[in-house]
């Protein structure tokens, strides 16, 4: 049983996804199946937001707490990078860099 360490940092996290699908028989999913499964859990988020806004959900619908749908989309958005090799850490920083440059707006998407 896997155990992941306290104050993990993104790389950590990272390995610890990957161990995690290999322990659960995982690692055969497909790329795409992971990029679907990750938008069912971003879908599971907005119902748990609307849950905790006391917004009227569908009376079948089961959703978990806001807390554990990021967790999942963390999960699968690891699963996402481990397949195409990305460095998320890396790819954060550098995308960070790159944002440095853009003139921000309140409100707005950034501008070149």
């Amino acid at each position: 049983m896997l155990h992941l360490a306290p104050h993990p940092d993104l790389k950590t996290i990272q390995e610890y996804v990957y161990e995690l699908k290999k322990e659960r028989g995982f690692l055969n999913n497909s790329l795409q199946q992971e990029c679907l499964l990750l938008g069912e859990e971003v879908g599971e988020l907005f119902k748990a937001v609307r849950k905790q806004q006391d917004m009227k959900l569908d009376t079948k619908s089961t959703v978990g707490s806001v807390d554990e749908e990021l967790a999942d989309i963390l999960i699968y958005l690891c699963s996402i990078a481990n397949h195409l090799e990305i460095d998320l850490e890396q790819a954060l920083r550098s995308k960070e860099e790159a944002n440095k440059q853009r003139t921000w707006t309140v409100g707005s998407q950034p501008t070149s």
